[in-house]
């Protein structure tokens, strides 16, 4: 696809770098980027893979806008506040590029649509918390024969790499098993400094911008870290198992039916039920007889303020337990679900 005058226009300084030019230019404007997560990580990804001239950008995120990711996820706002994110991000890409074309996808990535929505792209960038997805992203990608670029963020410290199983490591060559359920928790767990996410999210993008230029050196077998209280970046070798990448590929046949959440010890109760704010609500008009456990934080708002609700924050819990009703139903609740994962659990 030949460059047009209004793209010469906005990309101009791109083209005056050698290492990108008119022909780097057209390859980023043809290339196929596809985002897991359009949160924390995804928001840089998406506004400086769009900025670019990135051709296609896939979204994938099935979670809401809250005000409480308005602190690091900045390619949403205020007034997009109980928006879908796929949505409030394909806004504002339409806003900063309007010649991207965006594909949207509100769904949870699982091993039985991962394969199918994989293949339409050229790279793959995990912006997600979980090890789930990132297993399950990387074993799809060593299938398909496609990068993944991941990143990951926790509290101040961020890291970054690309596990490309044509010419390096996977994934699973620098974690072999998942950590014990509880060990590492997540952003919505453990916080994270705003801005950190920014810069990981910005050394994946380039990463990506470098894969489709075919210039420089790829984070491939190697690992990046960084320390936002003192700057400290460090490049550490991630050596590559033909063992782990083999045992991907043997177990093909099966990979639709893995199942990654207990793989990674994310146990499915079946008599654990979900319910929703209108479910509790439902159950306040019939008159139900249940008591609520918050395990958030005291800090944490809003809170339900019923004579029913016992506060018993997650690593507070053992303190709690003599209060916890044992002849009624009991509504474990927080801010997303995986803490009262965790309570039930520990209980």
């Amino acid at each position: 696809m030949a460059l047009t005058t209004d793209q010469i226009n906005r990309y101009s300084r791109h083209l005056l770098l050698p290492e990108v030019g008119v022909e780097g230019q057209e390859k980023i404007c043809n290339s196929k980027v596809l985002l897991i997560g359009t949160g924390g990580l995804g928001s840089p990804l998406a506004l400086y893979l769009a900025a670019a001239g990135v051709g296609t950008l896939g979204l994938i995120d099935f979670d809401v806008v809250d005000l409480s990711n308005l602190q690091r996820q900045v390619i949403h706002g205020e007034s997009t506040v109980g928006k879908l994110k796929v949505d409030s991000a394909k806004d504002r890409i339409a806003d900063i590029n309007s010649s991207i074309d965006v594909k949207t996808y509100n769904l949870r990535l699982s091993s039985e649509n991962v394969m199918d929505i994989f293949k339409d792209y050229d790279i793959i960038i995990d912006g997600t918390d979980n090890f789930p997805t990132r297993y399950l992203a990387s074993d799809a990608c060593v299938l398909l024969k496609k990068p993944y670029i991941y990143g990951c963020i926790l509290r101040f410290e961020g890291q970054a790499s690309v596990f490309d199983s044509r010419v390096g490591p996977c994934y699973r060559c620098l974690f072999p098993e998942p950590p014990p359920p509880g060990l590492v928790p997540s952003c919505a767990e453990g916080g994270v400094i705003g801005i950190l996410p920014g810069i990981v999210g910005l050394l994946q993008a380039n990463e990506a911008i470098k894969i489709i230029l075919e210039i420089g050196l790829p984070l491939s077998g190697k690992l990046q870290t960084y320390n936002a209280l003192n700057n400290a970046s460090m490049t550490l070798t991630i050596k590559r198992s033909e063992e782990q990448i083999n045992k991907v590929i043997d177990a093909s046949a099966n990979f639709e039916t893995f199942d990654y959440d207990f793989f990674c010890g994310i146990e499915q109760h079946e008599a654990l039920k979900e319910i929703n704010i209108e479910g509790l609500k439902a159950l306040y008009q019939e008159g139900k007889d249940f008591q609520v456990v918050d395990v958030r934080a005291e800090w944490e708002q809003p809170r339900i303020e019923k004579e029913n609700v016992l506060v018993a924050p997650l690593d507070e819990l053992d303190d709690f337990v003599g209060k916890i009703a044992k002849d009624k139903q009991v509504i474990v609740v927080c801010q997303k679900g995986i803490r009262s994962l965790m309570a039930i659990e520990q209980l």
